[in-house]
């Protein structure tokens, strides 16, 4: 505040002290005007100076929080090649409510990605709560269903704490919108020869990737999303196949799916996909023309944060004698209606 109160006791002191700010010729009113307009121009290119600033830093501390919750994925895991983007619908803003996260362990690489009801900065809380559990939960559990029971735990613990913060002198609200916070889930699970198993709670399916077409992977019935309600006692995984050498998973949050043109019409997903393995299955490459397609049908305005990963299996040598030599796409129409 130093610069703005020396212009503005310099332009006071001009008009009370100095001979010439009593006179009322002509000039002396334009060489007044123009000692204000010049104090009242400093203060407004300092005050802006000052909100830039501050702007940047803001910037700076929400990508340091990206990089915390969504770090960036090594390009190779476990012989599978991985690529992942993320953008949010907020402007300007560089973290969303989508999470996602590939980790190799003992028993398999597994993969998540998620939706946090709403987008920005307010779904950051509990997408950290989620990833940091499921980071912990791979490495010790053998199977996809203890790890989906953690998670699911993590989120009901983290959703109590903040309605405790919210509401801390009366019970739970159910107008809160803490009480209507969901996830929707995708766990996955990537076996030594490729096998594929996983656990839906209310998210999109993911797409196999092979030369020249996309495919959903599987369309059986999700589990609801966590938060409004318990998970069932049984929690079988879908058996999905195996994964061949060459062929990729394209896995996405429903912002890709939903997204809608100026007319209304939703954003053709498979088409895209299509488009670009039409030569070669290249994660990078799937995701450039897939993100270039959907900022082209969107006008670049995005109404939901979008995630996109793609895992390829670029492991070597192909399945065993007798297995599956493929994962089992979908038995429904290849080209879904979207969901809401």
């Amino acid at each position: 505040m130093g610069l703005p109160t020396v212009w503005g006791a310099t332009a006071i002191t001009y008009k009370l002290a100095c001979p010439l700010a009593q006179q009322h010729a002509l000039g002396t009113r334009i060489v007044g005007s123009a000692v204000f307009l010049a104090a009242g121009a400093g203060l407004f290119l300092h005050v802006r100076h000052a909100y830039l600033r501050e702007l940047r830093q803001a910037r700076k501390v929400a990508g340091a929080a990206q990089s915390v919750l969504l770090r960036p994925l090594p390009p190779w895991i476990d012989g599978l090649r991985v690529a992942a983007a993320q953008a949010s619908a907020d402007r300007g803003a560089t973290v969303g409510g989508d999470l996602y996260e590939v980790i190799a362990t003992e028993h398999g690489v597994r993969i998540v990605m998620g939706d946090v009801r709403g987008h920005g900065l307010a779904a950051l809380a509990t997408a950290a709560a989620v990833l940091g559990s499921f980071r912990e939960a791979v490495h010790d559990e053998p199977e996809l269903a203890p790890v989906l029971r953690r998670l699911d735990r993590a989120l009901a613990r983290h959703l109590r704490e903040r309605l405790r913060a919210e509401h801390p002198s009366s019970g739970r609200d159910p107008d809160s919108p803490v009480a209507e916070e969901f996830v929707t889930l995708l766990l996955l699970e990537v076996g030594r020869e490729g096998e594929l198993r996983a656990l839906n709670c209310g998210h999109p399916w993911p797409y196999l990737l092979k030369r020249g077409g996309a495919v959903p992977l599987d369309r059986a019935e999700p589990l609801p999303p966590l938060g409004p309600f318990p998970l069932p006692e049984d929690l079988p995984a879908t058996d999905c196949g195996r994964l061949l050498p060459g062929q990729a998973l394209f896995l996405h949050t429903d912002g890709a799916e939903d997204a809608r043109d100026a007319h209304g019409r939703f954003f053709p997903l498979s088409s895209a996909l299509t488009e670009a393995v039409r030569d070669d299955v290249v994660p990078q490459n799937v995701l450039r023309t897939v993100f270039a397609a959907l900022l082209r049908h969107t006008g670049a305005r995005l109404t939901d944060d979008v995630a996109l990963l793609v895992v390829r299996n670029d492991r070597r040598g192909g399945a065993p004698s007798g297995a599956r030599g493929t994962a089992r796409p979908a038995t429904t129409d290849p080209h879904p209606t979207n969901h809401r």
